[in-house]
C-alpha cells in the first residue's frame, strides 16, 4: 500500500474525502489482507525510495596494485539518480582524509539530507562533523546487514565487474585516474537498469531520433564504448572543452 503510516481511522477519513463512507471496521478487515501482521511504521526499502532523491550514500572499496599492495578507493552516490559525486583513492583512509572527501563533494557547504554509510572506523567523528555542516543526517547502516546499503554496494560491483577486474593497477595516482574515467563513463553515457535505462548525468532520450551517423568512443583503453549522435558528440567534447 502507498501510505504505510496510515491506520485505519485516517484511511477512513480520506474516503469520505472523496464522498467515500464505509466503516473503521471495513478497513482493518481489508488491512489484514494487505498488511503482514506484526509490522508497523515503513520498511527500510520504503524510506530508501522516498527519501533517495535527497539521499547520498558512501562506501570503501579496497584493491590491489602490480605489487599486491592494497590501495582503496571511496565513493559518495546519489540513490536516486545512481550518480557518483565523488571518487578517491588513498593507501592510508584515516578519519580526517574521510572527512576530507566530504568537504570536497559539499564545496559550498550544502549537502543531500541523509547520508548512508556503514560502521567502519574510517568515518569517525570529523567525517560527522562535516555532514552536519553541510546540514546532512547521518544514517547508520546496522550491523551486518549488507542488504541497507544494496544501492551503493551495487555499484561497487559494477566498478569491480566492468572496469578493476580488466585492469592491472601501477600506483595510486592510476588507479584514482582509471577510476576518474570510469566514472565520467558511468555518469554521462553508460545507461542504468535501476532507473529504466536512463544515464544519471543527463536525459536517456536526447539522442533518440536524432539524425546523423552514429559514432564510437573509446572509453579505458577500448574496455567499453560510448555511442552518440555525430552532432551530440561535437557538442559534448566542446563542453568539455576538447
Amino acid at each position: 500500500m502507498s501510505n504505510r503510516l496510515w491506520g485505519a481511522e485516517r484511511i477512513r477519513g480520506e474516503l469520505l474525502k472523496l464522498g467515500i463512507r464505509v466503516s473503521k471496521r471495513t478497513v482493518q478487515r481489508y488491512l489484514r489482507r494487505f498488511r503482514p501482521p506484526g509490522r508497523s511504521g515503513q520498511t527500510w526499502a520504503t524510506f530508501v525510495q522516498s527519501h533517495g532523491h535527497q539521499m547520498w550514500a558512501c562506501d570503501f572499496l579496497q584493491t590491489y596494485d602490480i605489487l599486491f599492495r592494497p590501495i582503496f578507493a571511496f565513493f559518495l552516490i546519489e540513490l536516486e539518480s545512481r550518480r557518483v559525486v565523488q571518487v578517491g583513492v588513498t593507501r592510508s583512509p584515516s578519519q580526517a582524509w574521510t572527512a576530507q572527501q566530504l568537504r570536497e563533494a559539499t564545496p559550498w557547504g550544502v549537502g543531500p539530507r541523509f547520508l548512508l554509510r556503514d560502521n567502519d572506523d574510517k568515518y569517525g567523528g570529523d567525517f560527522d562533523e562535516v555532514a552536519k555542516a553541510a546540514g546532512t543526517q547521518i544514517v547508520r547502516t546496522p550491523i551486518r546487514a549488507p542488504k541497507a546499503n544494496a544501492r551503493c554496494e551495487r555499484f561497487l560491483g559494477s566498478v569491480r565487474r566492468e572496469c578493476l577486474d580488466h585492469v592491472v593497477i601501477l600506483s595510486e595516482e592510476h588507479l584514482l585516474a582509471v577510476l576518474r574515467e570510469y566514472v565520467a563513463y558511468f555518469n554521462e553515457t553508460r545507461p542504468h537498469h535501476g532507473i529504466d535505462q536512463q544515464i544519471p548525468g543527463n536525459a536517456m532520450n536526447d539522442n533518440a531520433g536524432g539524425k546523423g551517423s552514429v559514432v564510437a568512443r573509446s572509453v579505458l583503453g577500448g574496455l567499453h564504448h560510448e555511442y552518440r549522435r555525430a552532432a551530440r558528440r561535437a557538442a559534448a567534447l566542446q563542453s568539455r572543452g576538447g
